[in-house]
């Protein structure tokens, strides 16, 4: 959600935002139910305090002078239904908009359609060469039985999977490392919630729009009718869902801030018009693990935007510590969604892809998700809407792409990584 004075201020920066991230909205239409709302609502408190002075007067009256006035208190009380009526339609439609405006990216954001046109900021590490024809992930999970595509498929349909034996071990261990990673630099460890409520789901901005296909609802059959229904509970598409939502309503102390949270947990996507897009292997599957970075902090710009360096940066270092190469991306503002002012994506060589692949998405969204939530803090007396941001630490099974690629041997084994040797009780090779 916006701030609606800087809308007033500058409606064309939203007009633009809203073209520049390929979406529809009326300003114009907006400001008419917004004039429309501040002419009704003095109207109604004007005839309100009416009726309240005569219902103060009535008892007193007798006669004709009461039963007129009675009559003109019908007239009135008519006539307020009337309007609260018509500004209860109003105020819908007014709120149901506020849904739909984005925020305003910085400059420094490229614009552009979508992700062809994201930019390249910079690249980490060497590409990996191979004396011999390498295999990907699916045939070397598959020959050394760690992963198993086919049986999860028969499970729980497309898309699903078994990591197996030493293959549950390693993304355990990277999992694991992450954490360790996170808490030796003092953020706070959450295993959320893995459902959520729909105003979760619309206080960090996932609701109303696109992202509600991509959402798994969670329901069950009506006892009496046989039907079923939903509960107002969905599966979390990632923890910041849930991690953000921890304060809502809150106002915090400003000397508390930044809080440094990273919630660990299991995460759901439906995948919804991706029909034939990357089905081989573990790149994009409906269900996955994510250490994921949520900050919230003061109002401050500058402040927010050290964090989100650090942040990145964390993601970095785990990335580099795995001695996996990549590219950090420059999000464009046709894909990076509504409610985020920056964006930025960490992207791993694949060799089996032959590119990088999205891994990590880095991500600030101003006041935009503390809005909805009513997240504040208290500053000198003076209550301001926190800032928010999120970022993926690590997610797997993709991070098992690069891993398994480029840590694999002419003999169809796979040398664990150093820094993950002490997860997997010093195991070097998985055979």
């Amino acid at each position: 959600m916006i701030d609606l004075n800087d809308l007033r201020a500058r409606p064309d920066a939203y007009k633009k935002a809203a073209k520049d991230k390929n979406l529809t909205i009326d300003v114009d239409a907006f400001f008419f139910l917004d004039d429309k709302r501040k002419e009704l609502i003095p109207l109604i408190e004007e005839k309100r305090a009416t009726q309240n002075e005569a219902s103060k007067k009535i008892p007193q009256m007798s006669g004709d002078e009461k039963a007129k006035l009675l009559g003109e208190m019908k007239t009135l009380s008519d006539a307020l239904k009337q309007s609260e009526a018509e500004l209860k339609v109003v105020e819908e439609e007014w709120k149901a908009m506020q849904y739909t405006f984005p925020s305003v990216p910085l400059d420094c954001v490229p614009v552009g359609k979508d992700d062809s046109e994201n930019k390249e900021v910079s690249t980490w590490g060497e590409k990996p060469t191979f004396a011999f024809k390498p295999k990907d992930h699916v045939t070397l999970g598959e020959e050394l039985d760690i992963i198993d595509i086919p049986r999860g498929a028969k499970v729980s349909g497309a898309r699903n999977y078994f990591l197996k034996g030493d293959g549950a071990r390693l993304q355990k261990a990277i999992m694991n490392f992450t954490i360790d990673h996170l808490h030796a630099k003092g953020w706070t460890l959450f295993a959320p919630p893995l459902m959520a409520t729909y105003e979760c789901f619309m206080g960090t901005g996932f609701f109303p729009g696109a992202d509600e296909n991509q959402i798994y609802v969670v329901g069950g059959k009506n006892e009496e009718s046989g039907a079923m229904e939903s509960d107002n509970l969905h599966l979390i598409g990632t923890s910041e869902v849930t991690v953000c939502s921890y304060h809502q309503n809150e106002i915090l102390e400003s000397n508390t801030l930044p809080r440094r949270y990273a919630g660990h947990s299991a995460c759901f996507r439906r995948e919804a018009g991706t029909y034939g897009k990357d089905t081989r292997g573990l790149y994009r599957v409906h269900q996955f693990e994510k250490v994921e970075q949520v900050v919230l902090c003061k109002a401050d710009r500058e402040e927010a935007l050290k964090i989100f360096a650090e942040i990145r940066n964390n993601a970095e270092e785990v990335l580099q510590a795995l001695k996996l190469p990549y590219r950090i991306i420059d999000v464009c503002t046709g894909d990076m969604g509504k409610g985020k002012v920056y964006m930025q994506d960490i992207e791993t060589w694949m060799p089996s892809r032959d590119s990088y692949g999205e891994t990590h998405s880095c991500s600030y969204l101003g006041d935009y998700q503390a809005r909805r939530l009513n997240i504040r803090y208290d500053d000198n007396g003076e209550k301001k809407f926190c800032h928010t941001l999120n970022n993926t630490c690590v997610a797997s099974p993709r991070i098992l792409i690069p891993v398994i690629e480029q840590y694999q041997n002419a003999d169809g084994t796979i040398t664990v990584p150093e820094v993950l040797r002490p997860y997997m009780n010093g195991q070097e090779t998985i055979l």
